[in-house]
């Protein structure tokens, strides 16, 4: 049987680098934002990492796993189509996947006790969809790197 996306990216060894490259790819995905939504992204980003460091970090961690979960899904139709990249499929059901990895973002405003998280929160989730189709593409370079 194959492995899962959660064997695959929280085993011991891998865990730590795909955690890095999350954060990297959140960094060039804040990095690479322009306009009206991207700068209420990156003043986000700004506000949550100047007032909670190291939240983002540590949300990764905790969020990794249901991450891989919500991807599974995703990843094993890839697999069963054989086709084409996992970055461009998941683009293609943008919407669909977007939906599923903010409902893990949504759950965690929803129990936060933290104001400024939870405000910063509610300021980009608006266009949060967009900016999560956008960064689709990344997202499955980023699996087939450690799944592929």
């Amino acid at each position: 049987m194959a492995a899962t996306l959660q064997e695959i990216l929280l085993a011991p060894d891998t865990k730590p680098q795909v955690l890095a490259d999350c954060q990297a790819l959140v960094e060039q995905e804040v990095s690479d934002k322009s306009g009206v939504s991207g700068a209420a992204v990156k003043v986000a980003y700004k506000t949550v990492s100047s007032f909670a460091p190291g939240y983002y970090q540590g949300m990764l961690k905790y969020m990794l796993p249901e991450m891989a979960d919500k991807l599974e899904p995703f990843w094993a139709d890839f697999a069963a189509s054989g086709g084409g990249g996992f970055g461009d499929y998941l683009a293609k059901r943008g919407e669909e996947v977007s939906q599923a990895l903010l409902s893990i973002t949504d759950a965690l405003a929803a129990d936060s006790d933290r104001p400024v998280i939870i405000k910063a929160y509610g300021a980009v989730r608006g266009s949060a969809a967009k900016h999560v189709e956008i960064a689709l593409p990344r997202v499955g370079e980023l699996v087939v790197k450690y799944a592929g």
